[in-house]
């Protein structure tokens, strides 16, 4: 079964489905949550949180600022609650202030974490991309730009304890691999 029609069979099972995309940096995940909402958005309004606005910055990324707010979007997605988030301004090295999130049917959490055992209760699938670290990394910088090569070291240990602590991809109900 392709993994959007498993997808939209067990979103049949939640009245407010929430899917997470988790896995190390570089692997896809934002690529992967774009796709999804593109093709579940047929059926439901849909609704994604990128991670990078909830993290802390580099020295703190899954601090109790992003658990609490990780916390507060599922719960109040589940209870069709209106709920604010702040999202962390990386130039300024600060979060920035509330804004309102869009009310959704479907709520797609992607990036490092999405998949905390905290809101576990609250989903309806997981998704665990996985890649070789050093590959993650060279995709990034890629991205990003050989000025964070630095702080992406630290990061690369941080997502690998957070992992180890959460066992991320042995909760995740669906596991691909980025080559």
């Amino acid at each position: 079964m392709e993994l959007t029609a498993a997808l939209f069979d067990l979103c049949k099972s939640s009245p407010r489905p929430i899917i997470t995309i988790d896995g190390p940096a570089g692997a896809g995940k934002t690529t992967l949550a774009e796709h999804l909402s593109a093709a579940l958005s047929l059926k439901y309004k849909c609704a994604t949180i990128h991670m990078d606005d909830l993290y802390n910055g580099w020295s703190s990324p899954f601090d109790h600022h992003f658990t609490d707010a990780l916390l507060a979007a599922a719960t109040s997605h589940q209870n069709s609650k209106k709920y604010s988030l702040s999202h962390f301004d990386w130039s300024k090295g600060e979060y920035g202030a509330a804004l309102e999130m869009p009310q959704a049917e479907l709520m797609i959490l992607e990036g490092v974490g999405a998949s905390h055992s905290l809101i576990r209760p609250f989903l309806t699938a997981s998704i665990w991309i996985d890649i070789e670290p050093s590959q993650g990394m060279e995709r990034v910088l890629t991205r990003d730009g050989e000025g964070i090569s630095e702080q992406m070291q630290s990061w690369l240990l941080q997502q690998e304890e957070l992992f180890q602590v959460e066992e991320s991809m042995k909760a995740a109900d669906f596991v691909l691999t980025t080559g």
